[in-house]
């Protein structure tokens, strides 16, 4: 069990903001982190790892990483941490890279086996593709069987074939090394397939939390269909507006009407749902 009670004064791009976080998180969950930017996430995932300090108490297990008297370092919390930018150290192989955490050498080659990078093990970082080095950084992260997985946004920089195949892996590492893991993402489907548990941050505090489905697959009224978007142009087509909508990697064109069209702003997030859908999916 994790326990966490921290408070921490933050200054965004909208002034002060105050960073409330009060929760408990089981052994072995799979968390996923979302919210807009700048509602506190990685400053959370900054604060589990000792990166920065907060008011309160961090309490995993029996030990204690936070209280008004302690505060445990960096180095001495046991936690894996994968950036967004790899964080790799480029004068090292790969396999250099993994035994400055740990000399584990039987360890680190069963992680290179899972991620399939036993043949990349003698390259440097500036050889590997971004899938690649994000693989070393995961494997790099776990070398030290961390009691606490941390990554922030790690394949947001990926593109959508090897996203998936790296959340195969994660998945697959988390159940081996039985990690309580506490991912940031934004991508709904990413945090669907890997998480048991979704928080929502907004301005520092906890709006909702529950599994996937129940806060994901939120619609209005008796919607059938839902999705989020962002509003990217209204166009007048004789008597109809037609609004063009970005979901996801798709552009849809929404028929609406010059009542509807007079609230709507190009450029602002909404929802596009329907009340009556039969849906086809197709292979």
């Amino acid at each position: 069990m994790i326990e966490i009670d921290i408070k921490k004064e933050l200054h965004g791009s909208l002034g002060v903001m105050n960073l409330d976080v009060n929760l408990n998180i089981n052994n072995k969950d799979f968390i996923a982190l979302t919210g807009l930017s700048g509602s506190g996430k990685t400053t959370l995932l900054r604060c589990l790892a000792g990166l920065e300090k907060a008011e309160g108490i961090i309490k995993v297990g029996n030990e204690i990483w936070q209280d008004k008297k302690e505060f445990l370092p960096v180095q001495k919390r046991k936690i894996g941490f994968v950036f967004q930018d790899y964080a790799l150290f480029p004068n090292m192989t790969v396999w250099d890279n993994l035994l400055f955490v740990n000399k584990d050498k039987e360890l680190a080659n069963h992680l290179l086996k899972i991620t399939d990078l036993q043949a990349l093990k003698n390259r440097l970082p500036n050889s590997l593709s971004g899938g690649q080095k994000q693989r070393v950084s995961l494997c790099r992260a776990l070398m030290n069987r961390p009691k606490l997985l941390l990554m922030d946004e790690p394949l947001s920089a990926l593109d959508p074939s090897m996203r998936l195949k790296l959340q195969d892996e994660i998945l697959q590492l988390h159940k081996e090394f039985e990690t309580t893991t506490i991912l940031v993402s934004h991508d709904p489907s990413e945090i669907y397939k890997l998480s048991n548990r979704v928080l929502v941050l907004k301005d520092g505090k906890i709006i909702d939390d529950g599994n996937a489905k129940s806060v994901l697959l939120k619609t209005n009224g008796s919607a059938k269909f839902s999705f989020e978007g962002k509003l990217l142009d209204i166009i007048k087509v004789d008597v109809i507006n037609i609004a063009i909508v970005a979901i996801g990697q798709q552009l849809v064109e929404v028929t609406i009407t010059s009542n509807e069209a007079k609230d709507l702003v190009v450029g602002q997030d909404v929802r596009v749902s329907t009340k009556a859908f039969a849906p086809i999916i197709k292979a």
